[in-house]
């Protein structure tokens, strides 16, 4: 797969997408088959039958035809894809890397903007949203910030991805949303620089080179061992599978965390700006 532009387009609602799960649960235990034993017989696997069941992955419309033939539904899971509500608010180009990034094993995230979106506080995220032009209304905002706060959940499984971040300082010292929400979020990253499993380091300002100046960028692994990328723009946004283009973005990445603060000395720089706040 090479690099692929998404387009905006609806994303199915999550609560719908666990409905249909439990759905296909339901039919393929009627029908005597494990998740693995599906997965084998449709060569997805276990783990993608596992994610569409538990609502972390969509249920495409090709194989859920094939599973209500197989399972002898009578086109239930079919029709239920068809009545999904849709849901117009969350990152509409994001879909495919949302996806993604439910599965990932590994997860390298560079932002100098904002606060990376996995290790955002709930004020602060609203904040974000808030500062969006134009501007969403209440209603809109609160279903942006619980969608972005469920996706840390991520992040704290029993098996969580090993993540790694690295925050250019200029991104903290912006006061989002005002004093009270800036010094909760730099609680909130320290909390974060202490968990195992997550490396933090900040990008100091100063320094007389810097590989990210074109722009924020997130590197993952799947669980297949396949490396993607995701880059973002104002109006759209790349999925990039291609070998040669995550290699280069890779190399950026690997170039800024020899530029970054380590942990510790990333850990101590928090502590400054909390002691400054």
């Amino acid at each position: 797969m090479g690099t692929t532009t998404r387009s905006r387009r609806t994303r199915r609602n999550a609560s719908a997408m666990k409905m249909v799960g439990a759905l296909l649960a339901l039919h393929r235990e009627a029908a005597g088959y494990t998740q693995r034993s599906l997965g084998e017989r449709f060569v997805v696997g276990e783990q993608q039958i596992a994610s569409i069941e538990q609502g972390r992955r969509p249920l495409k419309p090709d194989l859920a035809e094939q599973l209500d033939e197989l399972l002898d539904t009578r086109g239930a899971l079919s029709e239920a894809l068809k009545h999904m509500p849709e849901v117009d608010l969350v990152p509409l180009w994001a879909e495919e890397y949302l996806d993604q990034e439910r599965e990932a094993i590994a997860i390298s995230w560079y932002e100098g903007l904002v606060v990376p979106g996995l290790l955002q506080t709930e004020t602060y995220a609203r904040a974000v949203f808030r500062s969006r032009v134009p501007v969403y209304d209440e209603d809109e905002i609160e279903q942006l910030v619980a969608a972005r706060i469920e996706r840390r959940e991520l992040l704290h499984r029993r098996v969580p991805p090993t993540a790694s971040f690295v925050i250019w300082e200029a991104a903290l010292r912006d006061h989002l949303g005002g004093e009270d929400v800036y010094v909760e979020q730099v609680q909130h990253l320290r909390e974060y620089a202490d968990m195992p499993g997550i490396a933090l380091q900040i990008l100091p300002l100063g320094r007389t080179s810097h590989a990210g100046l074109d722009g924020p960028f997130i590197l993952l692994e799947t669980p297949e061992h396949q490396r993607l990328a995701y880059t973002e723009t104002h109006r759209g946004s790349q999925l990039i599978a291609d070998p040669d283009e995550v290699g280069i973005l890779t190399q950026k990445y690997a170039m800024l965390r020899t530029q970054a603060l380590n942990t510790e000395d990333t850990r101590d720089l928090l502590d400054r700006l909390l002691g400054e706040a």
